[in-house]
């Protein structure tokens, strides 16, 4: 993929710790490419805790904006002068835009997860649902399941932190432990499981010790990952040789991210042109 660097070209990246497997600059470079826009995106490793440092660094370097992923959606969010109102509510960003020196910070994650389920030709109204983690992604997710409709159960291994996310939608949202048998008895009851944790993520070393909840789930609950990296991770596995409907974090980061490029340009994208582009370009590289 040839990616065109003029002196009028906008930056924009994305930051992560850890980040280098991220696809995002595939995916953005294709489609800013396909769709003639006048942009670059590139990778930023920056370590937990740094975030609010490569703000100031962002914006005297000329960046656009940029994308955030794990573990700073949270930590960036006090740092910002606007929030959208999906961000304010889940407390998470993952798109911030740099315009004048103000920082804007907005979340596609939840409306990517839906069309992407929606992909699988799942509808998450009147689903009951049983989420793991309580990280950004988490928080995102959970509060565009329970926009859509859902019955959402957050499972975490520090409860209350899961209790704090039910704060944005009490009535729809609730709390869990992660212990095996906490998860196994939820899991008989769940037509949707989400994976928002880090387990199973290429480059971190961890997964779950135990998946013996994935064999609870009854006949045709749709199983998600929001980890695209690897492509199958071992809880996906263990779902497809169950014969359920696996769906990993794709098709998530492919629609986050065609979002988030119209927030960065101010354009209305071609969603079909920008997801054939990115589609090819990852195609590209297997």
């Amino acid at each position: 993929m040839k990616v065109e660097l003029k002196n009028t070209t906008k930056k924009l990246c994305v930051i992560g710790d850890p980040v280098l497997h991220s696809k995002s600059p595939v995916l953005q470079n294709a489609m800013i490419s396909a769709l003639g826009l006048d942009y670059i995106y590139l990778c930023q490793p920056i370590p937990r805790g740094e975030a609010g440092r490569w703000l100031s660094c962002a914006a005297y370097a000329g960046y656009a904006g940029f994308n955030a992923t794990m573990p700073h959606k949270e930590e960036l969010v006090p740092l910002m002068d606007w929030l959208d109102p999906l961000a304010e509510k889940c407390g998470a960003v993952n798109t911030i835009c740099i315009k004048e020196g103000k920082y804007y910070g907005y979340n596609t994650d939840g409306e990517g997860f839906l069309r992407a389920l929606a992909d699988l030709g799942v509808e998450a109204r009147g689903k009951q649902v049983l989420l793991l983690g309580s990280g950004g992604a988490a928080k995102a997710v959970s509060a565009a399941l329970a926009e859509a409709g859902a019955r959402v159960t957050i499972a975490n291994r520090t409860v209350q932190k899961a209790e704090e996310l039910c704060g944005m939608a009490p009535e729809q949202l609730s709390a869990a432990g992660f212990e095996i048998e906490t998860l196994c008895k939820l899991a008989k009851g769940s037509e949707i499981l989400v994976n928002c944790t880090s387990l199973g993520m290429e480059g971190t070393g961890r997964d779950f010790a135990d998946l013996s909840f994935v064999d609870a789930l009854p006949p045709g609950a749709a199983v998600c990952d929001a980890i695209y990296a690897p492509e199958e991770t071992a809880l996906l596995y263990r779902a497809r040789q169950r014969g359920l409907p696996v769906m990993n974090g794709m098709g998530m980061l492919l629609y986050q991210a065609i979002l988030a490029l119209e927030r960065f340009t101010g354009e209305t994208i071609n969603v079909e042109q920008a997801r054939a582009a990115a589609l090819a370009a990852l195609k590209g590289e297997q």
